[in-house]
């Protein structure tokens, strides 16, 4: 079955309001069906309202927002308003984030564990959610982590024509897979997770979350975000190789990925990379990905292979493919379209 084929534009890379909408414009023309915006450094939510006006048919989503420092009625507002302005083509990527993180970079609260807070605040965005398509009284919901039983009328947005907003998990461990399952259509996967370890744990998770529900395995998008080893040619690609080793051995350095590398038996690795990443030893980091490793992690391909690559190593186990191409694959154009063409052929 062909995949459907997805990017990202990271805001740094696209700067001013000018430049990310020429960029939405060429990501709809080269073929892709969905543009994300990850939150790294920028909202993601905003420029998704560019997208919105200048893209007709891409979906547009959130890769990922995190949920805790924004209230439900926060993130429920920025939904409806983007599926209203996109027509109906906004999906809400949400993720958790580290404790780490919510508490010294977001300066917000986190409490234990994540994930029935997480549960709970999707269903209180669908009782959001339902409430501002209904109109008159909230839909009321009370939780351990929230309540919702105020909208004042002049408070309501009102009803809009899609009203139905997917939710997409941002995920690894496999509570969230499984609320993705059971309450969500789609699951986006965390480039750490291997192709093994999507095989063999979160595919299993999907389907046990959506049994819960009376749904099937089919009802779940599941998203690949696979590391990217590749090159205009075969005398260029050890560099790329190098260069993927160090992005992987900085998310396998942090410790709420380990269990990724204890499904594959290197939880010694993940011990090793975090002395290494404290003393700031980069390139042994480098060095203790190994290539077997790599090819774990990594679709390594040449320019002119890739896609070939990614259909053998996604299809049948992934549903999408979101493709965070280097520069200067990125840039040209003529070869990411004859990409997507490819991938997308007899959809």
């Amino acid at each position: 079955m062909p995949l459907r084929v997805e990017t990202v534009i990271h805001p740094q890379a696209a700067p001013d309001l000018a430049s990310f909408a020429a960029a939405a414009r060429r990501v709809e023309a080269l073929g892709f069906d969905g543009l994300t915006v990850p939150e790294g450094g920028h909202d993601p939510f905003l420029p998704l309202v560019l997208a919105a006006e200048h893209t007709s048919r891409i979906r547009l989503g959130t890769n990922v927002a995190i949920a805790f420092p924004r209230s439900p009625m926060v993130t429920a507002q920025l939904a409806w308003d983007l599926q209203r302005l996109s027509r109906g083509r906004f999906v809400l990527g949400l993720g958790t984030q580290g404790r780490a993180h919510i508490e010294r970079r977001f300066a917000a609260e986190w409490r234990d564990p994540p994930g029935p807070r997480l549960r709970d605040y999707v269903l209180c965005l669908r009782a959001m959610w339902e409430s501002f398509q209904a109109g008159g009284k909230p839909r009321r919901f009370e939780s351990e982590h929230y309540r919702f039983d105020l909208l004042p009328s002049f408070s309501n947005p009102g009803p809009i024509e899609h009203p139905h907003v997917p939710v997409y998990l941002g995920a690894v461990n496999p509570f969230a897979v499984r609320l993705a399952g059971e309450l969500g259509e789609g699951v986006r996967l965390h480039p750490i997770a291997t192709f093994r370890y999507a095989r063999e744990v979160i595919v299993p998770a999907i389907e046990e979350g959506a049994g819960r529900a009376g749904r099937s395995r089919a009802a779940v998008d599941l998203v690949a975000e696979p590391f990217l080893a590749v090159a205009p040619d075969a005398a260029s690609l050890e560099a790329a190789k190098r260069a993927t080793k160090r992005q992987i051995a900085f998310y396998a350095a942090v410790p709420e990925y380990r269990r990724v590398l204890a499904h594959h038996g290197w939880e010694s690795l993940g011990e090793d990379l975090a002395r290494l990443a404290a003393e700031r030893r980069a390139s042994e980091m480098e060095r203790a990905i190994s290539d077997e490793m790599l090819d774990e992690w990594a679709i390594v391909a040449t320019w002119d292979e890739l896609a070939t690559r990614i259909a053998e190593r996604c299809a049948g186990t992934f549903d999408s493919v979101l493709l965070d191409l280097p520069p200067d694959l990125g840039s040209n154009h003529a070869q990411v379209e004859a990409l997507v063409t490819e991938l997308s052929a007899g959809r």
